[in-house]
Protein backbone atom coordinates (compact mmCIF):
# COMPACT_ATOMS: atom_id res chain seq x y z
CA UNK A 1 0.00 0.00 0.00
CA UNK A 2 1.11 3.35 -1.02
CA UNK A 3 0.07 6.38 1.13
CA UNK A 4 -0.15 10.36 -0.19
CA UNK A 5 -2.11 13.01 1.16
CA UNK A 6 -4.19 13.45 -1.96
CA UNK A 7 -4.94 11.30 -5.07
CA UNK A 8 -5.99 12.91 -8.47
CA UNK A 9 -7.67 10.31 -11.04
CA UNK A 10 -7.29 11.87 -14.08
CA UNK A 11 -5.58 14.02 -15.76
CA UNK A 12 -7.53 17.10 -17.61
CA UNK A 13 -8.29 20.40 -16.99
CA UNK A 14 -9.08 20.38 -13.50
CA UNK A 15 -6.70 17.59 -12.31
CA UNK A 16 -2.73 18.83 -12.86
CA UNK A 17 -3.64 22.70 -11.63
CA UNK A 18 -5.39 21.14 -8.30
CA UNK A 19 -1.96 18.71 -7.90
CA UNK A 20 -0.05 21.71 -8.42
CA UNK A 21 -1.88 23.54 -5.94
CA UNK A 22 -1.56 20.91 -3.21
CA UNK A 23 1.88 19.77 -3.98
CA UNK A 24 2.86 23.66 -3.63
CA UNK A 25 1.21 23.95 0.13
CA UNK A 26 3.43 20.83 0.95
CA UNK A 27 1.01 17.60 -0.15
CA UNK A 28 2.00 14.46 -1.35
CA UNK A 29 0.02 13.69 -4.34
CA UNK A 30 -0.82 11.08 -6.94
CA UNK A 31 -1.75 11.88 -10.22
CA UNK A 32 -3.24 8.78 -12.29
CA UNK A 33 -3.98 8.68 -15.92
CA UNK A 34 -4.64 5.74 -17.97
CA UNK A 35 -3.47 7.37 -21.31
CA UNK A 36 -2.95 11.16 -22.42
CA UNK A 37 -2.46 14.40 -19.85
CA UNK A 38 -4.52 17.29 -20.42
CA UNK A 39 -7.85 15.09 -21.20
CA UNK A 40 -10.23 15.93 -24.22
CA UNK A 41 -9.42 19.31 -24.51
CA UNK A 42 -5.79 19.35 -25.46
CA UNK A 43 -6.22 15.63 -27.19
CA UNK A 44 -9.66 15.63 -29.00
CA UNK A 45 -11.45 19.09 -27.94
CA UNK A 46 -10.67 22.51 -28.13
CA UNK A 47 -7.54 22.60 -29.23
CA UNK A 48 -7.13 20.53 -32.05
CA UNK A 49 -10.68 21.17 -33.18
CA UNK A 50 -10.09 24.92 -33.27
CA UNK A 51 -6.71 24.42 -34.97
CA UNK A 52 -9.32 22.93 -37.69
CA UNK A 53 -11.67 25.10 -37.33
CA UNK A 54 -8.95 28.15 -38.33
CA UNK A 55 -7.49 25.84 -41.26
CA UNK A 56 -11.00 25.95 -42.47
CA UNK A 57 -11.49 29.53 -42.30
CA UNK A 58 -8.30 30.14 -44.01
CA UNK A 59 -9.71 28.25 -47.04
CA UNK A 60 -13.23 30.11 -46.52
CA UNK A 61 -11.51 33.83 -46.56
CA UNK A 62 -8.89 32.45 -49.60
CA UNK A 63 -11.67 31.51 -51.56
CA UNK A 64 -13.29 34.97 -50.99
CA UNK A 65 -10.35 36.63 -51.61
CA UNK A 66 -11.68 38.60 -54.65
CA UNK A 67 -14.59 40.51 -52.37
CA UNK A 68 -11.96 42.23 -50.36
CA UNK A 69 -9.68 43.23 -53.62
CA UNK A 70 -7.39 40.56 -53.27
CA UNK A 71 -6.45 38.49 -56.59
CA UNK A 72 -5.07 34.94 -55.82
CA UNK A 73 -2.81 33.40 -58.64
CA UNK A 74 -5.56 30.04 -58.93
CA UNK A 75 -8.04 28.19 -57.07
CA UNK A 76 -8.09 27.75 -53.50
CA UNK A 77 -7.12 24.04 -52.22
CA UNK A 78 -6.68 22.00 -49.28
CA UNK A 79 -4.13 19.63 -48.02
CA UNK A 80 -6.17 17.80 -45.91
CA UNK A 81 -3.23 15.53 -44.25
CA UNK A 82 -1.12 19.25 -43.93
CA UNK A 83 -4.17 20.50 -42.31
CA UNK A 84 -4.30 17.56 -39.46
CA UNK A 85 -0.59 17.76 -39.27
CA UNK A 86 -1.30 21.35 -38.52
CA UNK A 87 -3.76 20.37 -35.67
CA UNK A 88 -1.66 17.61 -34.26
CA UNK A 89 1.45 20.06 -33.44
CA UNK A 90 -0.87 22.57 -31.61
CA UNK A 91 -1.94 19.02 -29.56
CA UNK A 92 1.25 17.70 -28.73
CA UNK A 93 2.80 20.84 -27.75
CA UNK A 94 0.28 21.43 -25.53
CA UNK A 95 0.58 17.90 -23.77
CA UNK A 96 4.21 17.77 -23.84
CA UNK A 97 4.42 20.92 -21.95
CA UNK A 98 2.01 19.99 -19.52
CA UNK A 99 4.26 16.61 -18.99
CA UNK A 100 6.77 19.35 -18.10
CA UNK A 101 5.31 21.03 -16.10
CA UNK A 102 3.28 18.04 -13.85
CA UNK A 103 6.68 16.28 -14.17
CA UNK A 104 8.53 19.44 -12.33
CA UNK A 105 6.26 19.24 -9.34
CA UNK A 106 7.76 18.71 -5.87
CA UNK A 107 6.35 15.72 -4.20
CA UNK A 108 3.81 15.26 -7.21
CA UNK A 109 4.27 11.35 -8.66
CA UNK A 110 2.69 11.03 -11.93
CA UNK A 111 1.74 7.14 -12.13
CA UNK A 112 0.01 5.82 -15.77
CA UNK A 113 -2.72 3.18 -15.42
CA UNK A 114 -6.36 2.91 -15.14
CA UNK A 115 -7.59 3.68 -11.55
CA UNK A 116 -10.52 1.78 -9.73
CA UNK A 117 -12.12 2.23 -6.07
CA UNK A 118 -11.24 -1.07 -3.91
CA UNK A 119 -12.91 1.10 -1.00
CA UNK A 120 -13.86 4.58 0.03
CA UNK A 121 -9.92 5.89 0.43
CA UNK A 122 -8.24 3.28 -1.75
CA UNK A 123 -7.59 2.70 -5.34
CA UNK A 124 -5.79 -0.18 -7.39
CA UNK A 125 -3.88 0.62 -10.76
CA UNK A 126 -2.97 -2.07 -12.14
CA UNK A 127 -2.07 -3.90 -9.35
CA UNK A 128 -0.90 -1.32 -6.56
CA UNK A 129 -2.99 0.01 -4.05
CA UNK A 130 -2.88 3.75 -3.57
CA UNK A 131 -4.71 5.41 -0.58
CA UNK A 132 -5.09 9.21 0.29
CA UNK A 133 -7.67 11.03 3.02
CA UNK A 134 -8.55 12.95 -0.22
CA UNK A 135 -9.30 11.44 -3.51
CA UNK A 136 -10.03 13.72 -6.50
CA UNK A 137 -11.92 12.47 -9.65
CA UNK A 138 -11.05 13.80 -12.66
CA UNK A 139 -11.90 11.47 -15.15
CA UNK A 140 -14.01 13.23 -17.90
CA UNK A 141 -16.48 12.08 -20.74
CA UNK A 142 -16.38 10.61 -23.86
CA UNK A 143 -18.53 10.21 -26.97
CA UNK A 144 -22.03 8.98 -26.72
CA UNK A 145 -23.24 6.25 -29.18
CA UNK A 146 -27.07 6.10 -29.05
CA UNK A 147 -29.15 2.77 -29.43
CA UNK A 148 -30.35 3.68 -32.79
CA UNK A 149 -31.08 0.96 -35.72
CA UNK A 150 -27.85 -0.27 -37.30
CA UNK A 151 -25.84 1.96 -36.07
CA UNK A 152 -23.45 -0.99 -34.68
CA UNK A 153 -23.63 -2.40 -38.37
CA UNK A 154 -21.74 0.30 -39.96
CA UNK A 155 -18.79 2.45 -39.37
CA UNK A 156 -19.23 5.53 -37.64
CA UNK A 157 -16.87 8.93 -36.87
CA UNK A 158 -16.93 10.37 -33.64
CA UNK A 159 -15.13 13.48 -32.55
CA UNK A 160 -11.87 11.54 -31.81
CA UNK A 161 -11.86 9.36 -34.50
CA UNK A 162 -12.86 11.91 -36.66
CA UNK A 163 -9.57 14.17 -35.99
CA UNK A 164 -7.11 11.36 -37.55
CA UNK A 165 -8.81 11.91 -41.25
CA UNK A 166 -5.95 12.53 -43.68
CA UNK A 167 -8.79 13.01 -46.82
CA UNK A 168 -11.48 15.38 -47.05
CA UNK A 169 -15.09 12.87 -46.52
CA UNK A 170 -16.72 13.05 -49.70
CA UNK A 171 -19.99 13.23 -48.16
CA UNK A 172 -20.03 13.56 -44.24
CA UNK A 173 -23.14 12.82 -42.66
CA UNK A 174 -23.21 14.73 -39.33
CA UNK A 175 -25.93 12.85 -37.08
CA UNK A 176 -26.59 15.45 -34.28
CA UNK A 177 -27.45 18.96 -34.72
CA UNK A 178 -25.60 20.76 -31.55
CA UNK A 179 -22.39 22.08 -30.76
CA UNK A 180 -19.71 19.43 -31.92
CA UNK A 181 -21.68 18.48 -34.66
CA UNK A 182 -21.97 22.09 -36.30
CA UNK A 183 -18.65 22.49 -35.82
CA UNK A 184 -17.54 19.51 -37.61
CA UNK A 185 -20.36 20.06 -40.22
CA UNK A 186 -19.31 23.44 -41.47
CA UNK A 187 -15.44 23.08 -40.87
CA UNK A 188 -15.44 20.22 -43.51
CA UNK A 189 -17.74 21.88 -45.45
CA UNK A 190 -14.91 24.40 -45.67
CA UNK A 191 -12.49 22.40 -46.63
CA UNK A 192 -14.17 20.79 -49.46
CA UNK A 193 -16.95 18.02 -48.42
CA UNK A 194 -20.09 18.14 -49.05
CA UNK A 195 -22.05 17.69 -45.64
CA UNK A 196 -25.38 17.04 -44.26
CA UNK A 197 -27.09 17.60 -40.91
CA UNK A 198 -29.95 15.51 -39.70
CA UNK A 199 -31.12 16.37 -35.93
CA UNK A 200 -33.77 14.54 -34.15
CA UNK A 201 -35.77 17.40 -33.45
CA UNK A 202 -37.37 20.27 -34.90
CA UNK A 203 -34.60 22.84 -34.97
CA UNK A 204 -30.57 22.59 -34.57
CA UNK A 205 -29.26 23.65 -31.07
CA UNK A 206 -32.80 23.84 -29.46
CA UNK A 207 -31.25 25.10 -25.54
CA UNK A 208 -31.31 28.42 -27.66
CA UNK A 209 -34.22 30.60 -28.52
CA UNK A 210 -35.92 30.12 -31.97
CA UNK A 211 -34.06 33.09 -33.47
CA UNK A 212 -30.79 32.04 -32.43
CA UNK A 213 -31.28 28.65 -34.40
CA UNK A 214 -32.78 30.27 -37.42
CA UNK A 215 -29.88 31.87 -37.56
CA UNK A 216 -27.14 29.47 -37.46
CA UNK A 217 -29.13 27.29 -39.55
CA UNK A 218 -29.42 30.06 -42.21
CA UNK A 219 -25.54 30.61 -42.10
CA UNK A 220 -25.08 26.47 -42.44
CA UNK A 221 -27.68 26.48 -45.57
CA UNK A 222 -25.78 28.88 -47.25
CA UNK A 223 -22.17 27.83 -47.06
CA UNK A 224 -24.00 24.52 -48.85
CA UNK A 225 -25.22 22.56 -45.52
CA UNK A 226 -28.02 20.88 -45.94
CA UNK A 227 -29.95 20.42 -43.28
CA UNK A 228 -32.87 18.02 -42.21
CA UNK A 229 -34.67 18.39 -38.87
CA UNK A 230 -37.68 16.22 -37.79
CA UNK A 231 -35.75 13.30 -38.32
CA UNK A 232 -37.78 11.04 -36.65
CA UNK A 233 -36.64 7.63 -37.39
CA UNK A 234 -32.46 7.82 -37.77
CA UNK A 235 -31.22 4.61 -38.61
CA UNK A 236 -28.15 3.26 -40.42
CA UNK A 237 -27.30 0.44 -42.95
CA UNK A 238 -24.26 -0.23 -45.33
CA UNK A 239 -24.09 0.90 -49.04
CA UNK A 240 -21.93 0.37 -51.71
CA UNK A 241 -21.24 4.24 -51.83
CA UNK A 242 -20.46 4.04 -47.64
CA UNK A 243 -23.64 4.36 -45.23
CA UNK A 244 -26.84 4.74 -45.59
CA UNK A 245 -28.32 6.91 -43.26
CA UNK A 246 -32.85 6.57 -42.78
CA UNK A 247 -33.96 10.22 -41.60
CA UNK A 248 -38.03 9.67 -42.35
CA UNK A 249 -38.23 13.37 -41.99
CA UNK A 250 -41.80 14.90 -42.84
CA UNK A 251 -40.14 16.36 -46.30
CA UNK A 252 -37.49 15.54 -48.20
CA UNK A 253 -35.67 12.56 -49.20
CA UNK A 254 -36.27 9.39 -46.34
CA UNK A 255 -32.55 8.76 -46.55
CA UNK A 256 -29.23 10.30 -47.13
CA UNK A 257 -25.90 8.38 -48.23
CA UNK A 258 -22.88 9.69 -46.96
CA UNK A 259 -19.30 8.27 -47.51
CA UNK A 260 -18.43 8.79 -43.61
CA UNK A 261 -20.78 9.30 -40.51
CA UNK A 262 -20.40 11.30 -37.60
CA UNK A 263 -21.95 10.68 -34.54
CA UNK A 264 -22.29 13.65 -32.21
CA UNK A 265 -25.11 13.08 -29.88
CA UNK A 266 -24.26 13.81 -26.74
CA UNK A 267 -21.25 12.78 -24.02
CA UNK A 268 -21.42 10.27 -21.31
CA UNK A 269 -18.98 10.47 -18.13
CA UNK A 270 -16.00 8.17 -17.80
CA UNK A 271 -17.37 6.41 -14.53
CA UNK A 272 -18.24 3.15 -16.05
CA UNK A 273 -15.20 1.40 -14.68
CA UNK A 274 -14.00 3.38 -12.02
CA UNK A 275 -15.13 1.09 -9.40
CA UNK A 276 -17.79 3.95 -7.32
CA UNK A 277 -19.81 1.51 -5.78
CA UNK A 278 -16.80 -0.32 -4.22
CA UNK A 279 -15.99 3.26 -2.71
CA UNK A 280 -19.67 3.89 -2.31
CA UNK A 281 -19.89 6.75 -4.24
CA UNK A 282 -23.26 7.78 -5.05
CA UNK A 283 -23.77 8.41 -8.87
CA UNK A 284 -27.08 8.78 -10.78
CA UNK A 285 -28.69 6.55 -14.08
CA UNK A 286 -26.37 8.53 -16.75
CA UNK A 287 -23.16 7.62 -14.50
CA UNK A 288 -22.62 11.73 -13.31
CA UNK A 289 -21.25 11.70 -10.39
CA UNK A 290 -23.58 13.37 -7.64
CA UNK A 291 -21.59 16.24 -6.05
CA UNK A 292 -22.61 19.14 -3.53
CA UNK A 293 -22.52 23.00 -4.34
CA UNK A 294 -18.89 22.62 -3.15
CA UNK A 295 -18.23 19.64 -5.39
CA UNK A 296 -18.19 17.27 -2.67
CA UNK A 297 -19.85 13.66 -3.09
CA UNK A 298 -21.54 11.74 -0.50
CA UNK A 299 -18.46 10.58 0.85
CA UNK A 300 -15.82 12.34 2.89
CA UNK A 301 -13.24 13.36 1.38
CA UNK A 302 -13.86 12.54 -2.03
CA UNK A 303 -14.62 15.26 -4.75
CA UNK A 304 -15.37 14.85 -8.52
CA UNK A 305 -14.62 17.65 -10.99
CA UNK A 306 -15.30 18.44 -14.67
CA UNK A 307 -17.33 16.85 -17.25
CA UNK A 308 -17.97 13.43 -14.92
CA UNK A 309 -20.19 15.67 -12.22
CA UNK A 310 -22.55 16.74 -14.65
CA UNK A 311 -22.39 20.16 -13.79
CA UNK A 312 -20.55 21.41 -16.60
CA UNK A 313 -19.60 20.04 -20.17
CA UNK A 314 -16.72 22.87 -21.29
CA UNK A 315 -13.22 23.24 -20.45
CA UNK A 316 -13.98 26.55 -18.68
CA UNK A 317 -16.52 24.44 -16.37
CA UNK A 318 -13.64 22.26 -15.34
CA UNK A 319 -10.98 24.91 -14.20
CA UNK A 320 -14.05 26.73 -12.26
CA UNK A 321 -14.19 23.34 -10.90
CA UNK A 322 -10.81 23.40 -10.40
CA UNK A 323 -10.68 27.08 -8.77
CA UNK A 324 -13.49 26.63 -6.60
CA UNK A 325 -12.27 23.33 -4.97
CA UNK A 326 -8.79 24.77 -4.05
CA UNK A 327 -10.39 28.55 -2.58
CA UNK A 328 -12.66 25.71 -0.08
CA UNK A 329 -9.60 23.22 1.05
CA UNK A 330 -6.41 25.78 0.79
CA UNK A 331 -7.53 29.53 0.74
CA UNK A 332 -10.36 29.65 3.45
CA UNK A 333 -13.00 31.24 0.69
CA UNK A 334 -16.22 29.35 0.62
CA UNK A 335 -17.00 29.35 -3.32
CA UNK A 336 -19.74 26.91 -5.16
CA UNK A 337 -21.13 26.19 -7.92
CA UNK A 338 -23.99 28.44 -7.94
CA UNK A 339 -22.13 31.40 -7.86
CA UNK A 340 -21.26 31.14 -11.38
CA UNK A 341 -23.13 32.32 -14.51
CA UNK A 342 -23.60 29.84 -17.13
CA UNK A 343 -21.23 31.17 -20.37
CA UNK A 344 -20.10 29.09 -23.56
CA UNK A 345 -19.85 29.65 -27.14
CA UNK A 346 -20.72 27.88 -30.72
CA UNK A 347 -17.71 27.84 -32.72
CA UNK A 348 -18.81 27.98 -36.18
CA UNK A 349 -18.04 30.82 -38.22
CA UNK A 350 -19.40 33.71 -37.58
CA UNK A 351 -19.32 32.44 -33.70
CA UNK A 352 -21.76 31.71 -31.08
CA UNK A 353 -21.17 34.19 -27.96
CA UNK A 354 -23.51 33.21 -24.79
CA UNK A 355 -24.14 33.79 -21.30
CA UNK A 356 -27.23 33.64 -18.67
CA UNK A 357 -30.76 32.85 -19.66
CA UNK A 358 -32.16 32.58 -22.86
CA UNK A 359 -34.99 34.69 -23.70
CA UNK A 360 -37.49 31.67 -23.23
CA UNK A 361 -35.80 30.48 -20.09
CA UNK A 362 -36.55 33.42 -18.32
CA UNK A 363 -40.22 34.26 -19.47
CA UNK A 364 -40.86 30.66 -18.39
CA UNK A 365 -38.76 31.47 -14.55
CA UNK A 366 -41.73 34.24 -14.61
CA UNK A 367 -39.41 37.23 -14.92
CA UNK A 368 -40.76 40.62 -16.78
CA UNK A 369 -38.45 41.03 -19.33
CA UNK A 370 -37.22 43.70 -22.01
CA UNK A 371 -35.23 43.13 -25.01
CA UNK A 372 -32.59 44.18 -26.94
CA UNK A 373 -31.85 43.36 -30.21
CA UNK A 374 -29.46 44.48 -33.25
CA UNK A 375 -28.48 42.62 -36.64
CA UNK A 376 -25.03 42.59 -36.81
CA UNK A 377 -25.45 44.33 -40.13
CA UNK A 378 -25.81 47.47 -38.27
CA UNK A 379 -21.83 46.91 -36.45
CA UNK A 380 -19.77 48.72 -38.01
CA UNK A 381 -16.79 46.42 -37.03
CA UNK A 382 -18.65 43.65 -38.86
CA UNK A 383 -19.62 45.63 -41.70
CA UNK A 384 -15.55 46.28 -42.46
CA UNK A 385 -14.93 42.62 -41.82
CA UNK A 386 -17.25 41.88 -44.88
CA UNK A 387 -19.12 39.12 -42.25
CA UNK A 388 -22.58 40.59 -41.21
CA UNK A 389 -24.02 37.79 -40.36
CA UNK A 390 -25.99 37.62 -36.79
CA UNK A 391 -27.37 39.43 -34.17
CA UNK A 392 -26.71 40.68 -30.87
CA UNK A 393 -29.27 40.16 -28.19
CA UNK A 394 -29.76 40.85 -24.59
CA UNK A 395 -32.48 40.03 -21.75
CA UNK A 396 -33.05 42.42 -19.33
CA UNK A 397 -35.55 42.54 -15.86
CA UNK A 398 -37.74 44.81 -16.32
CA UNK A 399 -38.05 45.33 -12.76
CA UNK A 400 -34.80 45.01 -11.29
CA UNK A 401 -32.56 46.10 -14.12
CA UNK A 402 -30.04 42.83 -13.75
CA UNK A 403 -29.27 41.85 -17.13
CA UNK A 404 -30.48 38.07 -17.24
CA UNK A 405 -28.89 36.85 -20.28
CA UNK A 406 -27.37 37.19 -24.13
CA UNK A 407 -26.21 36.03 -27.63
CA UNK A 408 -24.04 37.38 -29.87
CA UNK A 409 -24.03 35.62 -33.29
CA UNK A 410 -21.96 37.00 -35.41
CA UNK A 411 -18.09 38.06 -35.69
CA UNK A 412 -15.99 38.19 -32.47
CA UNK A 413 -19.05 36.96 -30.55
CA UNK A 414 -17.34 34.88 -28.11
CA UNK A 415 -15.26 37.96 -27.10
CA UNK A 416 -17.55 40.51 -26.65
CA UNK A 417 -20.35 38.31 -24.66
CA UNK A 418 -17.69 38.79 -21.49
CA UNK A 419 -18.81 42.07 -21.78
CA UNK A 420 -21.94 41.27 -20.85
CA UNK A 421 -21.37 38.43 -18.57
CA UNK A 422 -18.73 40.72 -16.15
CA UNK A 423 -21.12 43.50 -15.87
CA UNK A 424 -23.64 40.14 -14.83
CA UNK A 425 -21.20 39.03 -12.67
CA UNK A 426 -20.19 42.49 -11.10
CA UNK A 427 -24.25 42.05 -9.90
CA UNK A 428 -24.83 45.69 -11.97
CA UNK A 429 -28.01 47.01 -13.79
CA UNK A 430 -27.49 46.99 -17.50
CA UNK A 431 -27.45 51.09 -17.35
CA UNK A 432 -23.96 50.61 -16.08
CA UNK A 433 -22.93 48.85 -19.30
CA UNK A 434 -24.90 51.48 -20.99
CA UNK A 435 -23.40 53.91 -19.97
CA UNK A 436 -19.34 52.78 -20.21
CA UNK A 437 -17.45 54.36 -23.15
CA UNK A 438 -16.36 51.38 -25.18
CA UNK A 439 -13.33 51.68 -27.92
CA UNK A 440 -13.91 52.25 -31.13
CA UNK A 441 -14.41 49.99 -34.04
CA UNK A 442 -15.61 47.22 -32.49
CA UNK A 443 -17.91 44.82 -32.12
CA UNK A 444 -18.41 45.05 -27.87
CA UNK A 445 -19.01 49.13 -28.33
CA UNK A 446 -22.31 48.55 -29.70
CA UNK A 447 -23.66 46.13 -26.81
CA UNK A 448 -24.30 50.06 -24.72
CA UNK A 449 -26.38 50.70 -28.16
CA UNK A 450 -28.57 48.07 -28.00
CA UNK A 451 -28.93 48.37 -23.96
CA UNK A 452 -30.26 52.15 -25.01
CA UNK A 453 -32.70 50.11 -27.62
CA UNK A 454 -34.28 47.83 -24.42
CA UNK A 455 -38.29 47.26 -25.34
Amino acid sequence: MRTFEAIVIGAGQAGPALAGRLSAAGQSVAIIERKHLGGTCVNTGCMPTKALVASARTAHVARRAADFGVVLPGPVGVDMARVRARAHKVTMDARHGLEAWVGGMKGCQLIRGQARFVGPHEIEVDGQRLTAPQIFINVGGRALVPDMPGVHDVATLNNTSILELETVPRHLVVVGGSYIGLEFAQMHRRLGAEVTVVEKGPRLVAREDPEVSDAIRAILEGEGITVRTNAACISFKPHADGVEVGVDCTSGEPSVVGSHVLLAVGRRPNTDDLGLEAAGIAADARGYIQVDDQLRTNVEGVWALGDCNGKGAFTHTAWNDYEIVAANLLDDDPRRVSDRIDAYALYIDPPLGRCGMTETAARAAGHNVRIGKRPMSRVGRAVEKGETQGFMKVVVDADTDAILGAAILGVEGDEAIHTILDTMAAKQPYTTLQRTMHVHPTVSELIPTVLGELA
